[in-house]
């Protein structure tokens, strides 16, 4: 199961976000982990992600991270994952990744029809798929959904409601630009699963005083 799972959006905005990320498991392929992960952050790295890192380290998007230090660094057993925008180049990733034979679980989060579709083209079928049921509970109590669209981003929850808020009334006032405003947020998400391109067109339709809808 993966944080990952529980974007909200609508179909359209959903199109530009694919998380792909490596994991191993202990006791089976944990130690010695290392150099596989490192090789695998850095096929990603070729196809220029809008974003990249790992929990431990945090993302390119933060001030004092050096992507290749943070490959360098890159511990047994540590996830490691990058975002990419459109379909053929997180099918290239995938092509790349199936030459290197890693060894090690390879997931993608993204629109299920058309992740399969891009696993399919790169020549494989996909192992499994898990689906996020929702939110359960007192739902009353969750923020607006513009609000979540931003937050579920980060998995972690690490980009705060008020931060999120204040980022939106910014772009509103013409303090920050859209692009300014998804860095800010991006720097908040650890392990490097936010994607600033997909925030920075969400507050490019608020600057623009447009809605989204289901």
């Amino acid at each position: 199961m993966t944080n990952t799972l529980h974007r909200q959006g609508t179909i359209e905005n959903l199109r530009n976000d694919y998380v792909i990320f490596a994991y191993t498991a202990k006791g089976i392929n944990r130690e010695g982990s290392a150099p596989k992960l490192r090789e695998f952050l850095k096929i990603c790295l070729k196809h220029h992600p809008v974003n990249i890192g790992n929990s431990r380290q945090g993302n390119i998007h933060q001030d004092d991270i050096d992507i290749e230090q943070l490959i360098l660094n890159q511990g047994d057993g540590e996830g490691a994952m990058a975002v990419f925008t459109d379909l053929d180049t997180l099918r290239k990733v995938v092509e790349e990744l199936i030459q290197a034979d890693l060894g090690i679980s390879i997931n993608i989060s993204g629109l299920l029809k058309e992740v399969n579709e891009c696993c399919q083209k790169a020549g494989i079928q996909r192992h499994s798929v898990e689906q996020s049921l929702g939110f359960w509970g007192a739902r009353d109590r969750l923020p607006e959904r513009e609000i979540l669209m931003f937050h579920t981003m980060c998995g972690h929850g690490m980009v705060s409601f008020n931060l999120i808020r204040k980022m939106i009334e910014y772009v509103k006032l013409r303090r920050l630009t859209p692009g300014e405003a998804s860095k800010i947020m991006a720097k908040c998400c650890e392990c490097g699963a936010f994607n600033p391109l997909r925030a920075e067109m969400l507050l490019e339709k608020v600057r623009k005083g447009e809605r989204e809808t289901r």
